[in-house]
């Protein structure tokens, strides 16, 4: 299901691209949102090893490895891992023409966008969206 978690993280990515030692508020404040959504996309990357997080008073977020190292391939599978396009929870009626098989026709649809997705977002890094701010 599409929604703004991918931007979000790209927001995050650059913002400390450009900045070290900052706190989840300000980077909130940058998106303008809430910085509890923004700790959670942190936490996602982090996990994925590109955040470091320091405590206390001088601490803050901060890149972990540089921008020309993060593709955006490795942002979308990270925030997206069952994919972009998911299924609807409700299952098509079996007993309609459609239904029995528009399942399987998306999945076909949905399997060749992401892949040229992927393909796109593997030529680009954090390190080309710098040069663009």
């Amino acid at each position: 299901m599409i929604n703004g978690r991918f931007a979000t993280a790209i927001h995050i990515l650059t913002l400390l691209g450009r900045e070290e030692g900052i706190s989840s508020g300000y980077i909130a404040s940058s998106i303008n949102i809430n910085p509890v959504l923004v700790r959670k996309e942190i936490g996602v990357l982090k996990e994925a090893g590109w955040i470091e997080t320091k405590e206390g008073r001088s601490g803050g977020n901060a890149l972990a490895v540089p921008p020309e190292k993060i593709r955006l391939s490795a942002i979308y599978k990270a925030i997206y891992s069952d994919g972009l396009f998911a299924h609807s929870k409700n299952l098509p009626n079996q007993h309609c023409p459609v239904g029995k098989k528009i399942s399987h026709i998306m999945d076909a649809i949905n399997t060749e966008a992401e892949k040229v997705l992927l393909q796109r977002f593997h030529s680009m890094t954090v390190k080309d969206l710098l040069e663009q701010v």
